[in-house]
């Protein structure tokens, strides 16, 4: 994987300098900034992993969701509801899942407005083979200790509640 340019500063750090000198506080605006550039990372680092297997992340999560159902399919809202994405997302999801040959789609015979998707044995070797390749890079955030993944994964909980109520 290619290494991050490095520079002699941290830019969101003079960034929130420069915030502070012109604007005000900048602590929102610092932490907002850090999230995006964290999630630029690690999904830089995940579809890396990812790559050698044909697939992104987003695709891995579709599979992975589905290799998790009790019935070994899903309908595609549930899906959409599951990874909290937009139908259209899903939609093109499957779409390319479907071109590699890793998902098929079913109707539902009870609720014509309903379709399934649910892997084929390809599929199934692919979400396998992707999730070693992902433990093997700890899902991109090897720089973190376990100790500090779960504390960050707690202080954003909060932030992620608001979507789901949980």
């Amino acid at each position: 994987m290619p290494q991050e340019p490095r520079l002699a500063f941290d830019p969101l750090e003079r960034a929130g300098e420069l915030w502070e000198e012109r604007i005000g506080d900048a602590t929102a605006m610092r932490l907002a900034t850090s999230i995006m550039r964290v999630h630029q990372l690690v999904i830089s680092r995940l579809d890396a992993a990812l790559k050698p297997h044909g697939i992104t992340f987003a695709r891995f999560e579709v599979l992975r969701l589905i290799s998790f159902s009790r019935a070994g399919r899903l309908p595609l809202s549930k899906i959409g509801e599951r990874l909290m994405v937009h139908p259209t997302s899903v939609t093109n999801a499957i779409d390319r899942l479907e071109a590699q040959g890793l998902v098929v789609r079913e109707p539902d015979p009870t609720d014509r407005r309903r379709t399934f998707a649910s892997l084929t044995p390809d599929g199934a070797r692919v979400v396998e083979d992707a999730t070693a390749a992902l433990m093997d890079v700890q899902f991109g955030v090897a720089q973190l200790d376990a100790d500090d993944q779960q504390a960050a994964y707690a202080l954003l909980r909060g932030l992620r509640q608001v979507d789901f109520g949980a």
